[in-house]
C-alpha cells in the first residue's frame, strides 16, 4: 500500500516538474523596449500580404513592389511560419523623428502579367501588413456613432476597384501608391531618447506627374517636399493597367504620445462592438438552456409513463414481458461494439481539453504577449505534445473498464489516429496551396521533423503514464 502511494506521489512531482519545464518555455511576455535616438534609422519590415475572401497569404514580394538592394529574411519560430508569416526587410527608411515628405521609393512600368496581379489581389480584397518596433502596421478608422474613439484596421488596403473614385464609370483598379506613415513615440523625460508606441498609415492612390524624363533625382508635380505639396484625396488615382507607370511614394510623421511602451499594445487589442459580443453570447446560452430543458421534459415524462405503466401490470403474462426502459437497464453495463475507437476520442478529447484549459491559463496570466508574434500558436503545438501523457492515460483507464487486455495498441492509436489524420489533410491542402502560388505552403522539412517529434514523445509519456498505472495497481493486489 505505502509502494503505491510512493508510486502515486512520484507521479504527481514528475507532472509537476513537467509542467514547470512548460511555463519556462512558455514564459515569453514580449520583446525588451528599445530606445531610438534622434535621427536613428528605423528598420521597417513587410509581412504576408492577407485577404478576408480567400484565406491564402502571400509573399510581400510576390508582386512586383520596390525591393531593396538584398531581400533579408527575419527568423521565425514554428508559430509565425505555421501561421503564414513572411517577414522580410523593406524599401522603407525612416530616421526617428526626422519628417520626411513625398520620399520616392521606386518606378514601375506594368506589363500584362503584373497588372492582372495586381488586378486579381485587388479583387480578392488583400491587404498589405508591415511590421516597425515589433508593432503591425494599422489603418486607423473613426467610428461614427462615437467620434471620439477610433478603432483600428490592420494592414492597409492593396487597392480599390469600380466607382470608389468619383468619375469612374467603367470597372477599374486603383493601387495604393502613396502611403502616409505616421510614428508614435512616448520621449523619455530624461534623456532625448524615445520609444515607439504606434505605427499608423493613411493609404492614397495618386498618378504621379513629373517634368521631362524619368530618372533618380526626378521632382514630382503632384507632391514636392520643397513646395510644402502633399498628397489629397482629391489628385487623380493611380490605374492599374498594361504598360502603366506607377510611382511608389511615401511620407513621414513623427508625433508624440502620452502612451507608455508597457500600454502600447492596449490600442491595438479594442474590440469593437463589445456589447453585440455579448448579446450573441447570452443568446447561446438562453437557446443551449431552453433546448437542454425541453429534451429533460421528454425524457422525464417517457420515463413517468414507462413507470407508470409497470405499476399497472394486471396479468402475470404482462409482467413477463419487459417493455420500455426494461429491456436497456442493463445494457450501460455492456462494452460497445467499437470500444477501442470510443476510448481513443475520449483520450483525444482530454487532450484537446487540457492544451485548451493549460492556455487560457497561461494566456490570461500573460504568459503569451501578443508581441510575441506566432508564440500562441507554438505554444499550443507543445501543450498538445505534453497533454499525450493524459490522453494515453484515459483512453488506456477508459479501455480498462471495458475489460480490454490490448491497452498498448490503444495508447499507440491515441498517439497516431488524430494526429495523422490532421497532418494527411494539412499535407493536401500544403500541397494545393504550393501548386497554385509557390507562397503560403508550409516548408516540409519542419513539418515531418515536428511530426515525428511529437508522436514519438506522445507515444512515449502515454506507455510510461499507463506502466506505472499497471505497477501501482499490480502492488496495490499483493
Amino acid at each position: 500500500m505505502e509502494i503505491g502511494r510512493s508510486l502515486g506521489s512520484h507521479l504527481l512531482i514528475a507532472t509537476l516538474l513537467l509542467l514547470s519545464i512548460g511555463v519556462n518555455c512558455f514564459y515569453l511576455p514580449g520583446v525588451a523596449p528599445e530606445d531610438f535616438e534622434l535621427g536613428a534609422p528605423l528598420k521597417v519590415k513587410v509581412n504576408k500580404l492577407t485577404s478576408t475572401k480567400t484565406q491564402l497569404p502571400y509573399s510581400f514580394y510576390s508582386l512586383p513592389f520596390c525591393t531593396p538592394k538584398t531581400i533579408v529574411d527575419s527568423a521565425e519560430n514554428l508559430g509565425e511560419v505555421l501561421r503564414g508569416d513572411r517577414i522580410e526587410n523593406s524599401p522603407y527608411e525612416f530616421k526617428m523623428r526626422v519628417p520626411q515628405l513625398c520620399k520616392i521609393v521606386c518606378h514601375r512600368t506594368l506589363d500584362a502579367k503584373s497588372a492582372q496581379e495586381f488586378k486579381e489581389k485587388i479583387d480578392d480584397e488583400y491587404r498589405v501588413n508591415m511590421i516597425l518596433d515589433n508593432l503591425p502596421l494599422v489603418v486607423p478608422v473613426p467610428r461614427r456613432d462615437q467620434e471620439s474613439v477610433i478603432m483600428y484596421q490592420h494592414g492597409f488596403l492593396l487597392g480599390l476597384k469600380d466607382g470608389t473614385y468619383s468619375g469612374s464609370k467603367d470597372q477599374k483598379h486603383y493601387i495604393n501608391n502613396h502611403l502616409q506613415f505616421t510614428v508614435k513615440y512616448h520621449k523619455d523625460t530624461q534623456s532625448d531618447s524615445a520609444r515607439i508606441v504606434g505605427f499608423e498609415v493613411k493609404p492614397f492612390s495618386v498618378k504621379h506627374k513629373y517634368e521631362g524624363k524619368w530618372s533618380d533625382d526626378v521632382r514630382l508635380t503632384t507632391c514636392d517636399p520643397h513646395a510644402k505639396l502633399t498628397v489629397t484625396n482629391s489628385d487623380t488615382p493611380q490605374e492599374v493597367e498594361e504598360n502603366s507607370e506607377i510611382i511608389f511614394t511615401y511620407d513621414v510623421t513623427f508625433e508624440e504620445s502620452d502612451v507608455k511602451w508597457a500600454s502600447r499594445w492596449d490600442t491595438y487589442l479594442l474590440m469593437s462592438d463589445d456589447q453585440i459580443h455579448w448579446f450573441s453570447i447570452v443568446n447561446s446560452l438562453m437557446i443551449v438552456l431552453f433546448l437542454s430543458g425541453m429534451v429533460a421534459m421528454i425524457m422525464l415524462r417517457t420515463l413517468y409513463r414507462d413507470i407508470s405503466k409497470y405499476n399497472q401490470l394486471e396479468t402475470q403474462e404482462e409482467a413477463q414481458e419487459e417493455t420500455g426502459w426494461k429491456l436497456v437497464h442493463g445494457d450501460v453495463f455492456r462494452p460497445p461494439s467499437n470500444s477501442d475507437l470510443l476510448c481513443v476520442y475520449v483520450g483525444t478529447g482530454v487532450q484537446f481539453f487540457g492544451m485548451i484549459l493549460v492556455t487560457m491559463i497561461f494566456a490570461v496570466l500573460g504568459f503569451l504577449s501578443p508581441s510575441n508574434r506566432g508564440g500562441l500558436m507554438t505554444a499550443m503545438l507543445l501543450l498538445w505534445v505534453f497533454m499525450g501523457l493524459f490522453a494515453g492515460y484515459a483512453a488506456a483507464r477508459l479501455y480498462k473498464m471495458f475489460k480490454g487486455t490490448e491497452w498498448k495498441k490503444i495508447t499507440i492509436k491515441t498517439a497516431f489516429m488524430f494526429p495523422g489524420i490532421v497532418f494527411a489533410i494539412f499535407f493536401v491542402l500544403n500541397a494545393l496551396i504550393w501548386g497554385r502560388s509557390h507562397q503560403g505552403q508550409f516548408p516540409l522539412g519542419p513539418c515531418l521533423h515536428w511530426y515525428s517529434f511529437g508522436l514519438v514523445s506522445r507515444s512515449l509519456l502515454c506507455l510510461w503514464v499507463v506502466t506505472l498505472d499497471l505497477k501501482s495497481q499490480q502492488l496495490r493486489a499483493l
